[in-house]
């Protein structure tokens, strides 16, 4: 099958002048390379596109493809990881991973909370903050967690992040209205562990790969999986496979939540428990990252003895199955 790669490359934007937290969430080289290799190894031909651009012209210039392995996260608008996948639809080419109405939804946290909860999946009470005048609308009992409500990557997210009181609140949601322009999700804050619940697979046929619990070292900024705890993982952040009651209650959160908001094939749930031993969904990614070295995903796959190929073989093959008119 020949598949088309679509992908924003970091080293790109960042030789725009972007910064290196405004384009966190974007692939390297590494992980273009790991992906198409995988595809290889699974007998197909991949074949790289590139952006949202780039793909818009080559399906303007007639170009197609059998389907496309899509994993761009877009850099405009609360719904820019919808774009590829809503123009690949107006083109009627198959894809990968989730569709545009899930792809918007998920990135902003508050709409997929509302969701979720609507489906009856546990997820902590939480308001959303427009301007800095709501924030005295906030009725949420003290310590509170803040997040700009649309990015990834733990954009936003640091020893900040948790408030004790309003002035604090005020401050922090004031600081991240100016730096991310939007809106910010206020949240109860969960003291209980934390975990990334890796899934693929489609609907009913969804399944949990694995479960893995973060735990924060003395060096990393604390409170929250952050852009800082993230990028400097090594020092900050230990990792284990989790297999306990907590870890199987993590999945039927996690699998509530997938099936709720709709995901297709693969991606990640991050759950955390709350002070009455509850697990509660945080936030789901989708677009989880795919990089061999440093994405959570893939230490999931490895903590069960699995390969990166086995990685992408799982998720095409969800794939295939939702697509059995191009199965090879």
């Amino acid at each position: 099958m020949r598949f088309g790669v679509t992908y924003d490359l970091r080293a790109d934007y960042l030789a725009q002048g972007l910064g290196d937290e405004e384009t966190a969430e974007f692939d390297s080289e590494v992980t273009i390379a790991a992906i198409c290799g995988a595809l290889e190894a699974l007998g197909h031909e991949p074949v790289r596109i590139g952006s949202v651009q780039r793909l818009a012209e080559q399906l303007v210039a007639g170009d197609r493809w059998d389907a496309v392995f899509n994993i761009c996260e877009g850099l405009k608008g609360v719904s820019r990881e919808a774009q590829v996948p809503a123009l690949l639809e107006a083109y009627d080419v198959p894809y990968v991973f989730s569709d545009p109405l899930t792809l918007a939804l998920a990135l902003d946290k508050g709409m997929a909370k509302r969701v979720v909860r609507s489906a009856g999946v546990p997820t902590p009470d939480f308001a959303i903050i427009e301007c800095a005048d709501d924030t005295l609308g906030v009725d949420l009992p003290y310590p509170l967690f803040l997040k700009p409500v649309a990015e990834g990557s733990g954009k936003g997210v640091d020893a900040k992040s948790r408030v004790g009181d309003r002035a604090s609140l005020q401050r922090v949601a004031k600081d991240l209205l100016r730096r991310f322009r939007q809106p910010v999700l206020v949240e109860t804050f969960l003291p209980g562990r934390e975990f990334t619940v890796g899934v693929t697979g489609t609907g009913a046929e969804a399944a949990a790969l694995g479960v893995m619990e973060l735990m924060w070292t003395g060096k990393a900024a604390e409170h929250g999986y952050g852009y800082e705890n993230k990028e400097h993982f090594e020092e900050k952040m230990t990792y284990r496979l989790a297999e306990d009651r907590a870890a199987e209650e993590a999945i039927g959160v996690a699998l509530g939540a997938w099936r709720a908001l709709r995901c297709r094939d693969g991606g990640r749930v991050d759950i955390r428990f709350g002070d009455d031993g509850k697990a509660y969904f945080l936030e789901v990614n989708p677009l989880a990252g795919l990089n061999p070295d440093r994405s959570d995903l893939v230490f999931i796959t490895r903590f069960k003895g699995l390969s990166y190929r086995d990685l992408i073989g799982r998720i095409v093959d969800s794939f295939l199955r939702r697509h059995p008119e191009i199965r090879q």
